[in-house]
This record gives C-alpha cells, structure tokens and sequence, in this order.
C-alpha cells in the first residue's frame, strides 16, 4: 500500500516536533509544509515552505496536521474538509464552541477522520494508569485532582490558561475515569495584563460521583504536571512530564500514637514506582490518527471529544465570569 501522502499546517514551537514524527512515521510521507511566517525551526529541509492551506492541498494530500494558532483552526479545517483530506487539529479543537461545531459537522458529513490533538491520553503514565483505575488497583475511586502550572508562553496569544492547558486536564480526567462530567465551575485570575485568564482553578463531579479538582496557571515559576487519583485502596500519581507513575498505598499497620490513633483514616503505606515503557506521546499519536485513516483499530481522540472537552472548558470560564474574577491592578 502507498503511504499516506502528508501536509503539516504551521511549523512553530509544536508543528516542528509534528514534521520530526510525520518524517519517522512508517505508512507516511510528508509531502508538503505551510506556514506563512515561513521556517523559524528550520525544519522544511528539501520541502519548500508554501504560503497557505489551498497551496497545502494543491500538492495533493490524503492527511494533514494543523498546527497554527487556535484562532486559526476553523478555517484550516473547513477547508480541509470540502478538499477530503483527514486532518489531526491541536488542540483545543477551535476558539469557540460554535466553530468545533462547524469542524464536526464538515467532517462527519464527508466521512473523514476529523481528530484532535489530546496529547495526553497517549502519556505511558497516565495510559498505565487509567489501565490500573480500571483493573480496580484501586477499588472505589473518589476523586481524580491535576495540576498543571508553569511560566507563561509568550508564543500563546489568542486563548487563556483554561484552553489551552486546561483542557489537557479536563480531556485526561474524563477519558482516566471513563466517565463523563455532571457539572464543572471556576474561578479564575487575570494578573498579566492580557484579556484572557492566566490562572484557573476548576471543580466538578463526574456521572459516576468522582470530585475533580484542576488547578491551571502561567504564573508559577514551576513546571508542574501531575495528576493524582485517590481511592480506597491508596492514591496513583502520574507525572506526565517525566511519564512516571507512583502508587502510594494505605498503610496495613496500626499505629500506637495516641494522638493519631483515634483518627479514623488512613496511614501511610508502601510507595511504589513502576517501569514502563516510555514511547514518545506525540509518535504514539500520530500512529493513532494513521491507523484510525487506514480503518485499523485505534484510540484516536475524535472532534466530537474534542468538541465535549471545549464545552466545558468554556463552560467552566462562563462561570468564572459570572461569580466575578480578580484583576491585576
């Protein structure tokens, strides 16, 4: 079978690491990049950097990757869609749930794969885990809480905190819990200046009664990102910036201090790091979008997840708003 005739839309900060894989992906050959703010990375190599997505597609392309700006996307994608190409969009899936609307629909109607770029669920930590929550390692779980915080991108412009980090946690909680949202609301902070939030906190309930908790932000000199999972049995936490995951149990030993014993929780137990496997979260995403084109079994992460995960992130900053926010002075 011929391989998969490839565009890649924007070579920035991400699109430089989606050439690198599209290149070293077997089934698939990148035949064409676009950008119109030409090759900052310099990785066009033997490929001539064209201006726009209709030059993209003149080449002639079975699949594409749109890696410019969110504000961009809708574009890209429609017209992606009425030319019949398969297209993997970075999340999140648009800027507005209006416009991921639009994106399903075009790509539903043409039966195309349409999906969109949760790069987390393909993290060895968190697939580790979600494979233990569901063997019942942990027995009833109670609640699933991340953080996810570090300095701000300068190369973010167009969207908030919530949109463009939040939604890995909201995306990963659901597809780690295997359970939909019931409610989610927020509060966020503006502290930098910009008209979008830098600073999100978010608290919701799952349909089947797990509490989240995520706390979002490019105010903190940290670079944080963790999920933790707590349930009867002890708590996993997955560092998905190292792609290790830690089981802390709950002790079996009683204790003889007074003042402790008479509390009826629990204690401390062993600690556990598992090996795993760390294949590279971004390869093992592409192979999905491949394999999903092919008709193969696949995990790929689809627009209308994608579409499910935007509705309550803006849902969540919808009720920051309305509880008021804090501004920077």
């Amino acid at each position: 079978m011929a391989a998969l005739r490839a565009g890649l839309l924007g070579v920035g900060m991400m699109g430089r690491h989606h050439a690198r894989v599209l290149r070293e992906l077997p089934g698939v050959q990148l035949v064409a990049i676009a950008d119109p703010g030409g090759d900052p990375h310099g990785v066009a190599g033997e490929l001539e950097i064209l201006p726009d997505v209709e030059a993209m597609i003149a080449v002639g392309i079975d699949i594409a990757v749109v890696a410019v700006p969110t504000a961009f996307h809708e574009e890209a994608a429609l017209r992606l869609a009425e030319a019949g190409v398969h297209t993997l969009v970075e999340k999140p899936i648009a800027h507005s749930v209006e416009a991921g609307r639009r994106m399903v629909d075009a790509f539903a109607a043409r039966g195309l794969v349409g999906a969109v770029g949760h790069i987390e669920r393909f993290n060895p930590a968190l697939q580790e885990l979600r494979r233990r929550v569901a063997s019942g390692e942990l027995g009833e779980v109670y609640q699933i809480a991340t953080r996810r915080q570090g300095p701000f991108p300068s190369r973010i412009a167009d969207v908030g905190v919530a949109k463009d980090l939040g939604s890995h946690d909201v995306d990963l909680t659901a597809w780690v819990a295997q359970s939909r949202y019931r409610d989610i609301t927020a509060r966020t902070v503006h502290k930098s200046g910009r008209e979008h939030e830098d600073m999100i906190i978010m608290t919701g309930t799952l349909e089947n009664g797990v509490i989240v908790n995520h706390l979002v932000n490019w105010l903190s000199p940290m670079k944080e990102r963790l999920t933790i999972v707590t349930g009867e049995l002890g708590a996993f936490v997955a560092d998905t910036s190292t792609g290790d995951l830690t089981f802390y149990a709950n002790g079996t030993f009683q204790t003889e201090w007074e003042s402790v014993s008479v509390f009826r929780g629990v204690s401390e137990g062993d600690v556990t790091r598992y090996a795993l496997a760390k294949r590279e979260p971004l390869r093992v995403e592409h192979e999905a979008f491949r394999d999903a084109v092919l008709g193969l079994e696949s995990d790929v992460v689809t627009m209308e997840d994608g579409m499910r995960t935007l509705e309550l992130v803006e849902a969540a900053i919808a009720s920051a708003r309305s509880a008021g926010t804090t501004s920077g002075s």
